[in-house]
Order: structure tokens, then C-alpha cells, then sequence
């Protein structure tokens, strides 16, 4: 019988452990934006809670039954009963407090990343931004020096043919 009780409670520590680093390394690995990460961190943290819970009420049922059949069998049963389910309970409650800290240092950690990388990203955009604004400057500049050469060629142009145009005259003359 002490097995049966030893093996349950182990058990029961080994399902919510389990449960709880399962949900966490599906949380961590899951390719997410930081709110849905967020969203599902929550989520997580409220069906752990509630599993602990599930598993707090198996515990103190549990408990009952073995203070029942410590009742039938003698005071020594039931005090046993009654310690075991104490013990249940202050682990459960214990592991409850356990999992709500590492979500929050997770939900902390998480948080201090993605602000860490918004930073980055805003940096980025200011450099891009300003090698934006060089290129587009010198880009004008190159316009207008092209612009004045036009000008100029132009010019030289219609003094040519002006030019021309005179000494046709000349020589029609």
C-alpha cells in the first residue's frame, strides 16, 4: 500500500513536470510573432494552473479516501492519510507558485528580446533612411550637372549653326 502511495505521488509530481517543460518547449520553439508568443505564454500559464488545480482536487479526492479507509483500518492509517494528503496539497501549491515564477521570468525574457530587437530594427531604418536621402542628394546633384552640360552643349550648338547659318548667307550673297 505505501508503494501504491509513493508511486501515485510520484506520479503525479512527474505529469506536472513533464507537462509543464512540454508546454514550455512548444511555446519556445513555436515560430510566432512576439504577441501571439505572448497570447500562448498566457494560455499556457492558465492551463498549467488549471491542470494543477485539476490535479490539486485529484490529490485532496485522494486524500479523503485514504483518510476513509484510515478510519476502517485504525487511527495510524488515518493520520498517515491525513499527512500524505497535506503533503499533496503543499506540493501541488508549491509547484503552482513554481510554475507561475518561470512563466513570468519567461514572459520577462521574452519581453527584454523582443524590445531588444525592435531597438535593432529602428536602427536599422534610420541608417537605411539615411543612405536613402545621401543616394536621392546625389542623384540631384548629378541631375544638375548634367543639366548645366546639356545647357551648355545646347548653347554651343545654336552658336554653331548660327555660325553657319551666316556664312551660307555669305556665300549665297
Amino acid at each position: 500500500m505505501s508503494d501504491n502511495n509513493i508511486n501515485s505521488k510520484d506520479f503525479l509530481i512527474g505529469t506536472l513536470i513533464g507537462s509543464i517543460v512540454g508546454a514550455s518547449v512548444a511555446l519556445l520553439f513555436a515560430p510566432k510573432s512576439g504577441r501571439e508568443l505572448r497570447e500562448d505564454l498566457n494560455k499556457g500559464t492558465t492551463q498549467a494552473l488549471e491542470k494543477a488545480n485539476e490535479w490539486k482536487d485529484i490529490a485532496q479526492e485522494r486524500g479523503t479516501e485514504w483518510k476513509d479507509k484510515a478510519v476502517e483500518k485504525g487511527v495510524e492509517l488515518k493520520e498517515k492519510g491525513t499527512e500524505l494528503t497535506r503533503k499533496a496539497i503543499d506540493q501541488t501549491t508549491e509547484l503552482t507558485k513554481t510554475v507561475a515564477e518561470k512563466t513570468q521570468e519567461l514572459k520577462d525574457t521574452v519581453q527584454t528580446t523582443i524590445e531588444e530587437k525592435m531597438e535593432s530594427v529602428d536602427e536599422t531604418i534610420e541608417k537605411a533612411a539615411d543612405k536613402a536621402k545621401e543616394a536621392v542628394e546625389k542623384v540631384a546633384h548629378k541631375i544638375d550637372e548634367a543639366a548645366e552640360k546639356v545647357d551648355e552643349s545646347t548653347e554651343e550648338t545654336v552658336e554653331n549653326l548660327e555660325e553657319a547659318a551666316e556664312e551660307l548667307e555669305k556665300k549665297d550673297e
